[in-house]
């Protein structure tokens, strides 16, 4: 593992994946489960108008279950509280930009809420996980939809 020391800051710069954090929030109407998505905007291109779970990057010195309430707010305007740890995606190759390690958590919401699209998404709404196709979602997140359909 290669590192370079910073001549400004003096830490280490290890050559370390990116860690991402993404809110799965679920309710349920009649026989019906809905998951709050966002339309993906913004990096990478492959991805955009694709439905995904919020989420972002955590930030230094931020814990992911703060960084994961964050981004659900920031990208749908949506409260969150008690995130559980859900799933993991590690694989290198998951994110053309980088390798980035994606901690999923389940997260409480006002299943009232009404959600819009904020930051980096376009869009934002609750969305009939029976109903959406591999093709509409961005990355390994449908993985984690088939995990729910179960």
């Amino acid at each position: 593992m290669e590192s370079d020391r910073c001549d400004e800051c003096g830490h280490h710069g290890y050559n370390n994946p990116a860690v991402a954090v993404d809110a799965v929030a679920l309710r349920k109407t009649d026989s019906r489960v809905e998951a709050l998505l966002i339309r993906r905007g913004g990096e990478p291109e492959i991805w955009l108008g694709k439905w995904a779970f919020p989420g972002g990057f955590v930030e230094y010195g931020e814990d992911p279950e703060r960084a994961v309430l964050r981004e659900l707010e920031e990208e749908t305007g949506v409260i969150g509280s008690n995130p559980v740890a859900l799933a993991i995606h590690g694989e290198p190759d998951r994110d053309p930009r980088k390798h980035i390690i994606g901690l999923f958590y389940l997260v409480d919401v006002d299943p009232e809420s009404v959600p819009h699209g904020g930051d980096d998404a376009v869009d934002a709404a609750w969305v009939d996980i029976g109903d959406i196709a591999q093709e509409q979602v961005a990355g390994t997140h449908f993985r984690i939809i088939e995990q729910l359909r179960k």
